[in-house]
């Protein structure tokens, strides 16, 4: 009987075996301190040996990350910084077993089971010549933006850092180097990596190109680095090409399980993450589209999103509608302002790398399919905004607007692909006054955010202010806008609690040991720090040696006698009826998260109208 093709992959993509012949890795340059380079640098110092350098031109950014206040917020991005940046002292260099709770993006519990010393061995740099020639791998995680000029404007990716990147990197190195792409990138970049530095490599010098796609989600992205679901490595299928491979594979193999690392070529690697990106944007735009349908027919989307979700073949995820995934567009509210396309959101981002990609290729019909997605998507965030004013007796002149979050989704700072930003111009362009509240994102990230937008810097600050709580941002309201689905902002009694997850500190190699004293001054504080770890963010350790085969998080927790979902403290909610009391009448509350119980609010005489349910106010009032 034939075996079921859904549960296979291709004969040439190949999980790496322990046994190829491979260079062992040692040090690790990452250029680029952002979002992808910054997490993927502290997780991989943190389970592994390595001497991990994160290098930067904005020497800002570096100053934060060598100091207490991060430059990026994600639950249990700073416990595990301090540890491999800052190093632990307690005295004896053996296996530290923590067990570690997450709860609510917070850690609930932490508890040391043995005495553990630690040196540094992550560090942050503005110096990134000397980093380059001190690696023997180098991530590359610059930015990828949209083209805002010339051919390709608004679609096709600007490759100018990746440029820059690569040459001074044959520019500086004296020894050879494998150079690893993991910026999000168009098919067959590494082809013009590989080119510019064959052409301009110094004697002797030889570089091999892999792709690393990151596959990480703002928000879960320690989870994902500890736990991913795949780690894909593109390589030229060459006999170098798999000894390079392999070495960036044992990096890995350190933390991840030896399945979970495939091997492919170079553009499947490279395609791979924009075709992931695009197809989950799909799956929401699919969701809103029929949260359109269940608002003019009665039906709740929620429940017909669980009912596909049942499907083994659909499956419930990214199945929430929501008011869209963000990303910039024409303001149709306001004719004349100009369409801007800067720091556009990975998911928009990438489906327009497919849409330029499919019309270079002649592929018309494809790159109408994929650009319908982001029609929709405009759609999405341009009709929850009539919906808005249409309920608000079609004026918002003058009217106070509460906008409850402004990150693009919780447990992140990250405002890239934020809805809120798109919602709160056309707010602005109504003439309303606007009140943001966001338990995590700073003011300045918002203004800045808003002025990229095509906002008038002044203009928004006679229309906006940004409170310091959700009841500032609500008091003498007439709306109140959820555009995050923050727990806080729940009045909801089953706030799903995070599953406990487990990481292991593995004790310093005899050469980290040796290498350490040599890179003190790279280090925000001297080698074997006083500082304890910190327990306000979720890291969870638990004793696990290296094997060929790493145990699941379900088996850790097993292990340490611990439930998979712990009971949990209840976050700290808002008291809705203290929101109530400062409201203007009438209250109306615009749900763009599904995170309200609506028939609770109501009681308090709030008026809820949520998308993909239909309006609670008469139909000849919408």
């Amino acid at each position: 009987m034939a075996a079921n093709s859904d549960s296979e992959h291709p004969g040439w993509i190949k999980h790496v075996e322990p046994q190829c012949s491979h260079k062992t890795i040692r040090r690790i340059t990452c250029l680029g301190s952002g979002f992808v380079g910054g997490p993927t640098s502290a997780v991989t110092a943190f389970k592994t040996d390595v001497v991990v350098t994160v290098v930067d031109i904005n020497s800002d950014r570096i100053a934060a990350w060598q100091s207490d206040s991060l430059p990026i917020y994600e639950p249990g991005l700073s416990e595990i910084v301090q540890v491999a940046r800052d190093g632990i002292k307690n005295g004896l260099d053996s296996l530290c077993d923590f067990s570690v709770r997450w709860e609510d993006g917070r850690i609930a519990k932490i508890k040391d089971h043995n005495d553990y010393s630690r040196r540094p061995n992550l560090f942050f740099s503005t110096d990134v010549d000397q980093a380059i020639e001190d690696a023997d791998l180098i991530f590359v995680c610059v930015n990828t933006p949209t083209k805002s000029t010339g051919v390709g404007k608004g679609a096709a990716a600007d490759l100018g850092f990746v440029e820059a990147a690569t040459r001074n990197i044959a520019k500086v190195a004296t020894t050879s180097k494998l150079v690893v792409e993991k910026s999000t990138v168009p098919c067959r970049t590494a082809q013009y990596i590989r080119e510019i530095l064959s052409a301009n490599a110094r004697p002797g010098v030889h570089f091999e190109v892999l792709s690393n796609p990151e596959f990480l989600a703002e928000g879960t992205a320690m989870r994902d680095l500890l736990d991913p679901d795949r780690i894909i490595i593109g390589s030229m299928q060459s006999p170098a090409g798999h000894e390079a491979a392999a070495s960036l594979a044992e990096v890995y193999a350190q933390w991840v399980p030896r399945d979970r690392i495939i091997t492919m070529n170079l553009w499947s690697s490279e395609l791979s993450k924009l075709a992931a990106n695009a197809m989950l944007a799909q799956r929401i735009s699919s969701v809103n589209a029929l949260s359109a349908i269940c608002e003019a027919t009665g039906a709740d989307v929620d429940e017909v999103s669980y009912a596909c979700g049942l499907d083994s073949r659909i499956g419930p995820k990214m199945l929430k509608a929501g008011p869209g995934f963000g990303g910039r567009f024409v303001k149709i509210l306001s004719p004349g302002l100009p369409e801007t396309h800067e720091n556009r959101s990975c998911f928009q981002k990438d489906i327009f790398n497919i849409v330029y990609l499919s019309e270079s290729l002649h592929l018309y019909e494809v790159a109408d399919y994929w650009r319908s997605i982001i029609k929709m998507n405009e759609y999405q965030k341009l009709r929850f905004t009539k919906r808005i004013i249409s309920c608000l007796f079609h004026n918002l002149y003058g009217k106070k607007i509460a906008v409850l979050g402004f990150a693009f989704k919780k447990d992140t700072s990250d405002t890239r692909e934020s809805p809120a930003i798109t919602l709160v111009s056309n707010f602005v362009a109504e003439k309303a006054q606007v009140a943001i509240y966001d338990p995590q994102v700073k003011e300045r990230q918002i203004w800045m955010e808003l002025i990229n937008d095509g906002g008038e810097l002044e203009t928004m600050k006679q229309n906006v202010t940004i409170c310091n709580s959700a009841y500032e941002a609500c008091a003498n309201s007439d709306a109140v806008v959820i555009v995050t689905e923050w727990d806080e902002f729940s009045n909801k009694a089953d706030i799903p609690v995070s599953n406990l997850a487990t990481i292991a500190i593995p004790a310093p190699s005899p050469f980290l040991q040796e290498m350490m004293p040599n890179r003190r001054s790279r280090s925000r504080l001297a080698t074997g720090s006083e500082s304890p770890v910190r327990t306000s963010h979720p890291i969870s350790p638990t004793n696990m040696r290296k094997e060929n085969r790493i145990p699941s998080i379900g088996e850790r927790l097993e292990g340490l006698g611990l439930s998979a979902k712990p009971p949990a403290a209840k976050p700290r909610r808002l008291d809705w009826a203290r929101i109530a009391r400062d409201m203007r009448k009438p209250r109306f509350v615009f749900d763009g998260r599904g995170i309200l119980d609506a028939a609770k609010l109501e009681m308090l005489g709030f008026r809820v109208e949520a998308i993909g349910r239909a309006s609670s106010l008469p139909e000849d009032l919408t």
